[in-house]
């Protein structure tokens, strides 16, 4: 098995879900709200002609528990899903081995329900 990890746009979150799905039948995410910075280092804008900057830009960190088979392709997915067009912000994804990997509620092991 393997953890696909991905930091991302947070309007791209359904979109990055979507594509995963599509794309490779996988449904399972989980998502954390986060904040932080790249490249771009935050933001500048202006309230009430007080200028303000924003070192944190929110975003969104998804987790997909994977077969081995499909991780590569759940990453791509999740790369082109989150790319915005713009120079800098769209985020990283990344991946890396589980092991054991078992349902709570049935103590089944993922990778014998995922095979079904």
């Amino acid at each position: 098995m393997m953890k696909v990890e991905a930091v991302v746009v947070r309007d791209r979150v359904e979109t990055v879900m979507e594509a995963v799905e599509e794309q490779t039948g996988h449904v399972g995410v989980t998502v954390i709200e986060a904040v932080g910075h790249g490249r771009e280092k935050g933001i500048t804008h202006e309230y009430r002609g007080r200028v303000f900057e924003s070192r944190f830009l929110p975003k969104a960190h998804l987790t997909f528990v994977v077969r081995d088979e499909i991780a590569e392709d759940v990453l791509h997915a999740i790369v082109d899903a989150a790319r915005t067009g713009h120079v800098n912000g769209d985020g990283i994804c990344w991946m890396a081995p589980v092991y054991e990997v078992t349902h709570n509620r049935t103590g089944a092991k993922l990778e014998e329900v995922e095979r079904v």
